[in-house]
Formats: C-alpha cells, sequence, structure tokens
C-alpha cells in the first residue's frame, strides 16, 4: 500500500473519531442541561438519598458582672445534662455465635450497670439505686439512645459519675453522653440584684425579661451567635463541612462601680430599720463617689406578699420613682438665693409673720409659732430656719426674690440638674416635674412658694443625689454611673468612668456656705441623730406625702403615704461620699419623716464605712508596746472546716482562671489586666474552702 493511501485512511478514521467523541460530547451536554433545567426526579427517591441537613445555633458564652474590685456580681456557669445510650454493645452481644456466651456478656454488662445504678444514687440524689437500675434496664429493652440520668449537675458531680461503673468505660462501651450548657450565677444573691438585673441564661431579649446592667448591656454580655451546620447520618448528627460555619463570640464583661462590702453593709442597715414595720412599703439606699460620680451602693426594697411579705430586689425606687421630695428641695432655693447674691450671709433675718407667707395661700407653718413662743421675738435668721425646716422661710426667701423672676428660677433649677433625664446606665430613670411658666406671665405665688419648700414639683431620689453631690464637689456637679469598663479576658477594651453633668452649678462661696447651713441640720436641727456620727455629715431631712386617687394627702380615715428621706454627704469638711436614704410607707397613721429611719440607716452606713479607707486614717506615735499573747490552742488545717489545695494559675488567661478558682471552691478577685503573673495564696498551698485568691494580671 502506498504511503498516500496510508495517511488517507488514518484521515478518515481520526475524522470519524471525532465525528463520535463530538456527538457523545453533545449527547453528554445535552443531558447535564436536562437534569439542570428540565429533570424533576421523584420526590420519595429524592427524600430517601439525600441527606438531612439541619442549621443549629451555637451560644456564645454570657460575659461577667464584676464589682470595682473584681469580684464576680453575676457569671456564666458551665453545668451538664447527663444522658445515657442504653444499647452500648447489645449489637455486639448478639452477634456472638454461641448462645451462652452472649448471655453471659449481657448478664455482665447488666451487673455493670446495677452497680452504676448505686453509685448514681449516692452522687444524684433523688431516685434509689433500684430506680435508677430499672430506668435503664427498661430504657436497654426498648433500645433507648438517649436516656436521662441527671440535668445542670455541676463539675464536680460530673467527674464523680465519670468514675462509676460501666460509666468509666467511656461513651463506646459505658454508653455516657455528656451535654453542656451555661446558667447565671450570682454568687451574691439578692445583694443589688435590681442593679445587676437577672437571666437565666444567655438567650434572646425575647425569652428573657432582662432588667438592670443585665438587661441594659444584653448585646455586649450575650456576645455573638454562631451557626453550624449538620449532617444526618447512619450514626447520628454529625457537622457539614461543606456548609458554612460561623464561631460564636463570647460576651464581653463588665467592670461596674459598685463595692459589693459597700452594698452589703447599706443593704443590712436598711432592713435592720424596716424589716419588722408592716406599713413600709418599699425604700431605697444610695451611695455615691463625690469626686467620680461612681455609685458604690443601690439598694432597693419592696415588701413581696408572693414571698412571705419579705423585702426584695424587685422595684428600682432610686431612679424609678418620682414624688414630691419635699424639704430636701429647700436646699435648691436657698442655694439659688445665695448664688444669685440675693441672701448674702446665713445670719439675715426675716419677719416670722406667724409662719403666713405674705401673697400666698400657704399659711400656719408649725415651725414659727412655735419659734416666737420660744425666742419671744418676731424675727428669724435664715440659719435657724433652714435648720428647723421652716416651710415659712423658704417659701418667703422663693417669693420674695423670685416673683418677678419666676422663669429665671425654673432656669437655676434646671441647670442644677433638676429638671431633665440624663443617659445612666440603667433604663428607667424617670425625668422629674417641674412647673412651667406660662408664656408672658409669671409663676402664681402660691405655685412658686409651694416650689420653694419641695412641693409642686416630682424628683427621683437620684436627682436628689446629684444635685448634693454638686454641692459636695464645690459646684462641680458629676454624672451617676455604674460600668466603670468594658473587658475582654481581663484587657479593657472600652474605658468609661467619670462624666461631669454641669461643671459648675454654683460658686465655691456658694457651695461653703450652703454646707454651713446642712451641717447645722446635723449637729442641731431636724438630723441631729448624725450629732453622734464617727465623722461629721451634712445633710438635710425631708418628709412629703403621696396624694390618692382623690388627689387628696389623706385617705377618709385620715392616713398618709408617706416618703421620708435624708440626702447628704460625709465627712463635711472633705467630701468623699453622698448618700441618699428614702422610706416610703403604705396608708398609715403613723409617721415616717427623713429624721427618723432614712436619719438612722445613714448613721449605721457612716459609721460602719468610717475606717475603712485611707483618708479616714489617723498618725500613730512612733513607738508602743504590744502585750505578748499566747492561744491556748492550736489550729490545724483540718479543724472542721474543709479545705483545698490552691490551684496553679500563673500563665493563664482571666476566664480560665476564675473558672479554674470557683471550680476549686475558692473566691477569686484580680488587678491588671492580661495573663497571670502572680497569686495569693501561692500554688499547692492548703487555704480553707471561700478563701479569697487576689491574681496580678499583665
Amino acid at each position: 500500500m502506498s504511503e498516500g493511501k496510508k495517511r488517507d485512511r488514518i484521515g478518515v478514521f481520526l475524522t470519524l473519531l471525532y465525528a463520535v467523541l463530538l456527538l457523545a460530547s453533545l449527547l453528554v451536554i445535552g443531558k447535564l442541561v436536562y437534569l439542570q433545567l428540565v429533570f424533576q426526579p421523584n420526590p420519595k427517591i429524592a427524600t430517601a438519598l439525600t441527606p438531612k441537613r439541619q442549621t443549629r445555633k451555637l451560644e456564645p458564652v454570657r460575659g461577667s458582672i464584676i464589682d470595682c474590685n473584681g469580684r464576680l456580681l453575676a457569671m456564666s456557669y458551665p453545668v451538664y445534662d447527663i444522658h445515657m445510650d442504653c444499647t452500648v454493645r447489645k449489637a455486639e452481644f448478639a452477634k456472638i455465635p454461641n448462645k451462652d456466651s452472649a448471655m453471659v456478656k449481657e448478664q455482665n454488662w447488666l451487673l455493670k450497670a446495677r452497680s452504676l445504678a448505686d453509685g448514681l444514687a449516692e452522687v444524684v440524689p433523688g431516685k434509689t439505686g433500684e430506680q435508677y437500675y430499672s430506668m435503664i434496664k427498661d430504657g436497654r429493652s426498648r433500645n433507648r439512645k438517649y436516656l436521662l440520668i441527671a440535668k445542670k449537675v455541676d463539675r464536680a458531680t460530673l467527674d464523680k459519675i465519670r468514675e462509676l461503673p460501666l460509666f468509666r468505660e467511656g461513651a463506646n462501651k459505658g454508653g455516657l453522653i455528656v451535654e453542656s450548657h451555661y446558667i447565671r450565677k450570682y454568687p451574691y444573691g439578692q445583694l443589688a440584684r435590681r442593679t445587676i438585673g437577672f437571666v437565666r441564661d444567655n438567650s434572646s431579649m425575647v425569652t428573657n425579661t432582662h432588667i438592670g446592667l443585665e438587661g441594659k448591656y444584653d448585646a455586649l454580655l450575650h456576645g455573638t451567635d454562631g451557626t453550624e451546620s449538620l449532617r444526618q447520618t447512619d450514626f447520628g448528627s454529625v457537622r457539614d463541612y461543606d456548609s458554612t460555619y460561623a464561631r460564636a463570640v463570647d460576651g464581653r464583661d463588665l467592670r461596674t462601680t459598685i463595692n459589693i462590702d459597700f452594698q452589703d453593709l447599706a443593704d443590712r442597715a436598711l432592713r435592720e430599720q424596716i424589716d419588722t414595720l408592716d406599713d413600709i412599703e418599699g425604700a431605697c439606699l444610695v451611695l455615691m463617689e463625690v469626686k467620680t460620680g461612681a455609685i458604690r451602693a443601690m439598694v432597693n426594697l419592696t415588701r413581696d406578699p408572693s414571698r412571705g411579705n419579705r423585702f426584695e430586689e424587685i422595684t428600682n425606687h432610686a431612679i424609678g420613682r418620682k414624688c414630691e421630695p419635699g424639704s430636701v428641695f429647700k436646699t435648691v432655693t436657698l442655694l439659688s438665693c445665695l448664688d444669685d447674691g440675693y441672701v448674702k450671709t446665713l445670719d439675715e433675718t426675716i419677719p416670722t409673720n406667724h409662719g403666713w407667707v405674705k401673697g400666698t395661700s400657704l399659711k400656719q407653718d408649725i415651725h414659727i409659732p412655735d419659734w416666737e413662743r420660744e425666742h419671744g421675738t418676731s424675727e428669724i435668721s435664715i440659719y435657724d430656719g433652714f435648720k428647723i425646716s421652716s416651710n415659712y422661710v423658704l417659701s418667703t426667701l422663693a417669693v420674695q426674690n423670685y416673683r418677678n423672676r419666676t422663669r429665671h428660677f425654673i432656669e437655676k433649677i434646671y441647670s442644677f440638674g433638676l429638671g431633665e433625664s440624663f443617659d445612666f446606665d440603667l433604663d428607667g430613670l424617670l425625668t422629674p416635674t417641674i412647673p412651667s411658666v406660662p408664656k408672658n406671665r409669671e409663676l402664681d405665688a402660691t405655685t412658686l412658694g409651694s416650689v420653694g419648700f419641695g412641693y409642686a414639683t416630682e424628683e427621683t431620689p437620684l436627682h436628689i443625689l446629684t444635685f448634693y453631690n454638686g454641692i459636695a464637689n464645690k459646684g462641680k456637679m458629676m454624672k451617676p454611673y455604674l460600668v466603670e469598663d468594658i473587658e475582654k479576658n481581663g484587657t479593657v477594651t472600652d474605658r468609661r468612668g467619670p462624666g461631669i453633668l454641669n461643671a459648675s452649678i454654683c460658686s465655691r462661696a456658694a457651695a461653703d456656705t450652703i454646707t454651713r447651713a446642712l451641717i447645722a441640720v446635723t449637729e442641731e436641727g431636724t438630723a441631729k441623730r448624725l450629732r453622734n456620727a464617727k465623722c461629721t455629715v451634712a445633710g438635710k431631712t425631708g418628709t412629703s406625702f403621696a396624694t390618692f386617687e382623690n388627689g387628696q394627702y389623706s385617705d377618709a380615715s385620715g392616713r398618709r403615704k408617706y416618703q421620708g428621706t435624708f440626702v447628704g454627704f460625709f465627712p463635711a469638711e472633705a467630701p468623699q461620699y453622698s448618700i441618699i436614704c428614702c422610706v416610703y410607707s403604705k396608708p398609715t397613721r403613723h409617721q415616717y419623716q427623713g429624721g427618723g429611719i432614712p436619719a438612722r440607716t445613714v448613721l449605721k452606713v457612716v459609721n460602719s464605712l468610717y475606717g475603712t479607707q485611707p483618708f479616714w486614717e489617723t498618725t500613730l506615735a512612733k513607738s508602743g508596746s504590744v502585750p505578748g499573747m499566747r492561744a491556748d490552742y492550736e489550729l490545724t488545717p483540718d479543724d472542721g472546716e474543709p479545705t483545698a489545695t490552691v490551684p496553679s494559675l500563673k500563665g493563664l488567661g482571666l476566664k480560665d482562671a476564675l473558672f479554674l478558682t470557683e471550680n476549686s471552691g475558692f473566691q477569686c478577685s484580680y488587678t491588671g489586666s492580661g495573663h497571670v503573673i502572680r497569686q495569693t495564696p501561692a500554688a499547692g498551698t492548703t487555704a480553707k474552702k471561700g478563701t479569697h485568691i487576689q491574681l496580678e494580671l499583665k
């Protein structure tokens, strides 16, 4: 065959092969287009052959709330649900050819299950060993792969469960299934609960009632939810790596201004005064740092009929209840007159006029007739009028000086921070009620005089405290706050801290003069219970009445609803803290005035705080002698109180260190940020459970 014919035959063959491959390609492409755009599979077959997929939400760990010294006020605590796969090794035993051997294997497994049941009865109270065994045996006969054994057990209990017979052999041979989740724990119980708030877990706002800091900072504490896709297999659900995955981002921590020690003593002091008084409806106390506005304690108590009529933290009276403030508002009138120059000195006098305020319907101040009889005079100094809390004196000052300038007086009240709400770290701060001045007219004299001694207005306790704190701070009004900073694993990510509402509500001279008047109240006036305090207290009492539905201050039986208040600051010479205490009564014939329960409560708090801070310390002599002392007993580690070995925390991040400390039975506080570089007591030492471990982070 010639070379040309050979090439022709090869060419024909390649052409035919090309045509066949082209046709096959077109058929494949056509089939693909048909499958993608036209073909509809049998729904039953598609369902049977397609693995089931589902999306699961990954919960982040909710951030902690801590006090100013690093002690945990709210934390997410891991708990564990225990389930059991009762079918483990059952199929394995069934495949053994020798039936007798298979039966022996099964009986041995059940003997271990009985020992497991007896152990569960000791570790997880609530059921007997026989009941646990009956559950497991019945679950095995019914081929139950997910039998609930116990819910919400702690880590110590889980460790004991893992050491029980059968479960110690692991999941494949013993059937142990452990699922962990987090619940919210409040180590200090009801202390500051209305301020801290409450959640059961880290679910969304839809499924939880959030209050306090837990509610205001929910998104920040909650973190970011994650998602993962699951695929159903013959062996259960497994993660679908072909689908998207988003890791959960844990919530951040809140460091608050609350000092839990101060909170505890304030709570105890208030309860001590009101616990046995059935006609007290509620009470509140707020302790604030003068220079910064940091709230160190906020107590809110309300009598709860559903809990044995005990006082509980249910309603935040300090921010969510506004009333006519009464005589504590007289300081506003006097400070305004001092700052505007209408009053030059507290020794100025005014005619007593038998307690009748000229130009108004305000008459018969009960203090003035007593003053006239006791002193045989028809004049009274502003100092004395303020000291005895005379409505007449302060109404007269308001009417005499502002009758033709009522708008200025109202504007003055606003400049004192008593007319508007402000941004606060808790939701629910009410806006005060202040009379509005009619356009092109003046406020009527009677209303003006009423404002002068604390009526015709409504204020929250926090507003009143903020104003008095401004006086203590020589005119600089600080914004009250509860959140010091926001942290992540001990590192500050957002620093909050002090803020100023008004750089100068009055001159320093006016603040000093009004402080002198406030000291007179506690030394000689309506709050003289406080003159025996361990340091000088400056403050003012106030008593007002809530109105009934008919708008009257008493009901048909003559009963009244009292609001008794004391507000002030201490030590008066160099103020460190301002404080307010309010008591609210039910309709009663008893009197609950500001100089009673509120003043006694503040006295208790002041005396308890005295000596706890460096600025109260006194100088000691250079030398002294201490008598020799010898105990007639010897302390031993096992004197009846449980002890534990202090774990090594060096190098750990804050959250890991807190977790290990709490699970070892100790409490924890820390300073700094980053990782643990030093701990006290040292690792490996023996200490009583509940001991505080101090950490230093860097």
